[in-house]
């Protein structure tokens, strides 16, 4: 086992394991770590524990030292400085009539890089203004092209519910979503219904994701054959959440489907998992993107 903590740079960002070097640390302090592009500093989230050496990403970096108050003076003028460098690749963006729009600009805590995130369409040549960049900042220039999931994450706003967006509040990371995931949960295959702000798929379509798995799994299908109080049928519908099911009896196949619960049908031979069409799947193709 191997004693570490776990820091996180960003207010919603993915946690990071670092070595503790021996130090305790309580949760919410500020500390200067050793990062693959330099010393940067971060919030404890995780105070010190014991984790098991295969789950560590070697190498593991050290803690260099609890953030002093010029430390956290230098990470208040970084963020100054990071508004007015976003404003100056603005108009150089502008200048070099780049099609490409600018999200966010990060320094890092040694000043020794600035990077610009940025969204476009397609790949973007922007040699020439790394080069302009360079001249003013004195500095390295790194642009980095992020999806429209990232954008959503670093702008915030609100969500269809009304609630803040779940990637900008909560969320570390992203997690898969599908389309199947959807239909399995009896959602219209309209994209302005389960897609988010970003234009993809809601990431909240993962949250009941399982208890719907579970829900199918001992819910007769449509199509599946039953058996009932009233006699033999087919499954027409199907309630989830209720456990409600619609079957038409093979005695009355011109009547109302007859209403039963879950538990008092009998499957005899069950209906075809659920599945996506390729034409449903085609017309939804960009918002199942990542």
């Amino acid at each position: 086992m191997t004693e570490v903590i776990g820091v996180r740079f960003k207010e919603v960002g993915k946690v990071y394991t670092f070595d503790p070097v021996g130090q305790k640390f309580a949760k919410g302090t500020p500390v200067i770590v050793e990062t693959a592009r330099g010393l940067e500093c971060g919030t404890v989230i995780d105070t010190n524990h014991e984790v098991a050496e295969d789950k560590l990403v070697a190498p593991l970096k050290p803690i260099v030292r609890a953030a002093t108050d010029a430390d956290l003076k230098r990470v208040e003028d970084n963020a100054a400085r990071e508004k007015k460098a976003f404003k100056i690749c603005e108009e150089k963006i502008r200048k070099h009539e780049l099609d490409m729009k600018l999200i966010d600009v990060e320094y890092t805590f040694d000043n020794k890089k600035i990077l610009f995130y940025f969204t476009a369409d397609g790949r973007v040549d922007f040699r020439d203004l790394v080069k302009d960049l360079a001249a003013v900042f004195k500095t390295r220039i790194e642009l980095r092209q992020i999806g429209v999931r990232d954008e959503a994450k670093m702008v915030g706003g609100l969500g269809i519910c009304g609630r803040p967006l779940c990637c900008s509040s909560h969320l570390c990371d992203f997690q898969p979503v599908s389309i199947k995931m959807a239909k399995e949960q009896g959602l219209s295959l309209n994209p302005t219904k389960i897609s988010g702000t970003c234009g993809r798929l809601m990431c909240c379509l993962k949250y009941e994701q399982e208890s719907y798995e579970h829900l199918i799994k001992i819910t007769p299908k449509v199509g599946a054959v039953v058996d009932t109080k009233e006699g033999r049928g087919t499954v027409v519908d199907t309630n989830l959440i209720s456990g409600q099911i619609k079957v038409c009896l093979d005695k009355s196949p011109d009547a109302i489907p007859a209403t039963f619960s879950r538990r008092q049908v009998k499957t005899i031979r069950d209906g075809g998992r659920v599945s996506v069409s390729k034409a449903e799947r085609d017309a939804l193709k960009n918002i199942e993107k990542d």
